[in-house]
């Protein structure tokens, strides 16, 4: 094998090596930061679910939650926890991947029941006071999902119709009746508000990502490649082939070929430079014994 030919294939295999270890280290990068944008964006959108309640809470219900209303008709429209929701089902047109749920242990309305799972992540906002938020993973019969949580309190305005079926407005119990959705005591824990996301969403993003950072990364290692062949064939494997073209001649018998061409002063042009110096004794030394 030419010497070329060996320093190709140490190239080659040191650069494999290198985007080999590289690419696993990139993927695992790739992969956590595709989950936490993820998350991110789970965490703004639960910001803006917030940002709905309140001003569903602050604007909307005190024109629509009214004496005469109430004593007549119920207006889901006025609460916090609907008006969330459809938000967030408007916004899910763009981000199908996406779910969101204020789930309670005891709702009013049967469709914000607590899963088993939610009635877990909410009991774990009951023991954890302090707790504001929770970051986790559930498996799916569609595969691996995250979700991100925040606990739900029973507010001021909330007890108003939550605290005893009693005093709640007759619009609310004439639509969802006395059973459910009633003894919330003030701050009290009483739901989560959850959005969560199937795990492959972030893979897939971190696969697609790794497949364009590879084929850069590949198309670099190939220039590098050839650039270091060419470089060394024009810094090593020219010279010496020079080298050895002219030691052949001279074991033939060709004396007159010219001197080799020296450039730099680095191993090889001293190596050509002994060479000429070799190949002078000798042509001097022959002409000798010629007389």
């Amino acid at each position: 094998m030419k010497l070329l030919a060996k320093f190709s294939l140490v190239f080659t295999l040191v650069l494999g090596t290198g985007l080999a270890v590289g690419g696993a280290l990139a993927y695992h990068f790739l992969e956590d930061l595709a989950k936490t944008e993820a998350l991110q964006q789970a965490r703004l959108m639960l910001q803006a679910a917030l940002a709905v309640r309140q001003y569903t809470t602050e604007e909307i219900a005190p024109l629509l939650d009214t004496p005469d209303m109430r004593a007549t008709r119920f207006l889901p429209q006025a609460v916090p926890f609907y008006a969330a929701t459809q938000s967030f089902n408007a916004l899910r047109r763009q981000y199908r991947d996406y779910t969101y749920k204020e789930a309670a242990l005891n709702p009013t309305n049967p469709r914000d029941r607590a899963l088993d799972w939610e009635g877990d992540v909410i009991s774990t906002f009951r023991n954890n006071p302090g707790q504001k938020e929770l970051l986790g993973e559930r498996n799916t019969p569609t595969g691996p999902s995250l979700f991100i949580a925040r606990p739900i309190r029973a507010e001021e305005p909330c007890l108003e119709c939550h605290s005893s079926a009693r005093l709640a407005p007759a619009g609310i119990t004439n639509t969802y009746g006395i059973s459910h959705g009633f003894g919330w005591q003030p701050s009290e824990v009483v739901g989560a508000q959850i959005v969560s996301v199937p795990e492959g969403v972030p893979i897939r993003v971190a696969k697609q990502a790794f497949r364009n950072l590879m084929i850069y990364l590949g198309g670099v290692a190939g220039g590098a490649l050839v650039v270091l062949n060419l470089t060394l064939y024009f810094m090593v494997i020219r010279p010496i082939s020079m080298l050895s073209v002219a030691a052949a001649e001279i074991s033939n018998g060709k004396m007159d070929s010219p001197e080799l061409p020296v450039h730099g002063n680095d191993e090889i042009a001293n190596l050509a430079k002994s060479f000429n110096l070799m190949y002078i004794s000798l042509a001097k030394a022959l002409r000798l014994l010629q007389y």
